[in-house]
């Protein structure tokens, strides 16, 4: 447990040193969101589920990265009241750049590690990834009842 947050803020320091510049602060879960849309746009909804965030967040996030011109949000032409979000094509450059190297330490480690260890590596961290969300889906577990006195 001690060595997650050590990679966690080296990984923040890293994808910090690779933020486009903007004007407008970036941060890690702008990232997550842009990571998404690198395959192609998306429904707000579907990017909120995609990132188990609530629907006001990931609007948050998406007014950010537009504001810092990275993304453009319109009308689903099919349902009025969605909107997809995409990458902006001429933003697309600085964001590949960012993601590709706000990834690069973990893709040089993964590189030097053999098929059967990168395997074991993915599938630990997919199962870590499910785990934390189906132990967030409950409440925690409720606190044992206190001992009762015998009737008197």
């Amino acid at each position: 447990m001690r060595l997650f947050p050590l990679v966690m803020r080296g990984i923040r320091r890293y994808q910090d040193q690779a933020v486009p510049e903007t004007g407008v602060p970036l941060s890690p879960r702008h990232v997550a969101a842009l990571e998404h849309l690198r395959d192609g746009p998306l429904s707000v909804g579907t990017l909120a589920e995609r990132l188990g965030l609530s629907l006001s967040t990931v609007s948050g996030a998406l007014a950010e990265l537009d504001q810092a011109g990275l993304v453009e949000r319109s009308a689903d032409q099919a349902d009025r009241r969605r909107t997809i979000v995409q990458i902006r094509p001429e933003s697309r450059l600085a964001v590949e750049d960012w993601l590709d190297g706000a990834s690069a330490p973990l893709a040089r480690v993964l590189d030097r590690l053999d098929t059967g260890e990168r395997a074991a590596f993915i599938k630990a961290m997919d199962m870590l990834e499910a785990e934390l969300r189906i132990t967030n889906t409950y409440a925690a577990p409720a606190a044992p009842a206190a001992p009762q006195s015998p009737p008197a």
